[in-house]
């Protein structure tokens, strides 16, 4: 007989088949018995835990969204540990680059939840003091969100311009990741003329519509 843990673990193998399938060739071209196959067990298994494709999709997206949420809890001072969590996390990057290039519904909503938890996750390191005040703490959840996102859409063209094969190989994610991180610590500009005139130019539209 099948002990809970099997069932747990076999639940598992079935989500992390899909995260890969998925983001290697998209939801609509992965039938539940390429997913099967890929975790090793069989179609009836993957029917039992999951159900339908939609639903096996869902389960990969809740877990997309519990890494998420759990990322306040990395320790930066574990190198191992932040390594082997970089490494693991190869299979969602890339499901989530197809996700957000397929412009469904459930994409929609997924994106939606990073922001969500990525607000809180940066208020709270307001709170605690790691995290720069925002003037506008929405817009920049959904940018550093966007920003985030941005080179598993373009990983194509950001893997032929930088010459590398792969972007989702752990190397080359260490050396991009790292350049986005140097910017969001150290900041680009020297001070603060881009920012002037961006508001500039929102206070001069803001007191033309105020004189019609």
């Amino acid at each position: 007989m099948r002990s809970a843990e099997d069932d747990l673990t076999a639940r598992a193998r079935i989500r992390n088949a899909a995260l890969e399938l998925f983001g290697a060739e998209g939801v609509g071209r992965v039938s539940l018995r390429a997913v099967a196959q890929r975790a090793g067990v069989s179609h009836a298994l993957v029917l039992h835990h999951f159900g339908t494709k939609e639903g096996l999709r869902q389960a990969c997206d809740d877990y997309v969204i519990s890494l998420v949420r759990d990322a306040p809890d990395a320790d930066l001072g574990d190198t191992a540990g932040l390594a082997a969590m970089l490494e693991a996390g190869t299979a969602v990057r890339r499901y989530l680059g197809r996700a957000f290039l397929d412009g469904s519904p459930q994409a929609a909503a997924l994106f939606d939840e990073l922001v969500a938890a990525t607000g809180r996750w940066l208020e709270q390191g307001v709170r605690e003091g790691w995290v720069q005040p925002s003037d506008d703490p929405p817009a920049r959840a959904a940018m550093y969100v966007t920003y985030l996102l941005a080179p598993l859409a373009f990983g194509e063209h950001l893997a032929r311009s930088q010459g590398v094969p792969d972007v989702h190989d752990l190397r080359t994610l260490l050396r991009f990741s790292r350049a986005g991180i140097e910017i969001f610590t150290r900041g680009v500009f020297a001070d603060e003329r881009a920012l002037e005139a961006w508001d500039a130019v929102r206070d001069d539209r803001g007191s033309q519509r105020g004189s019609r």
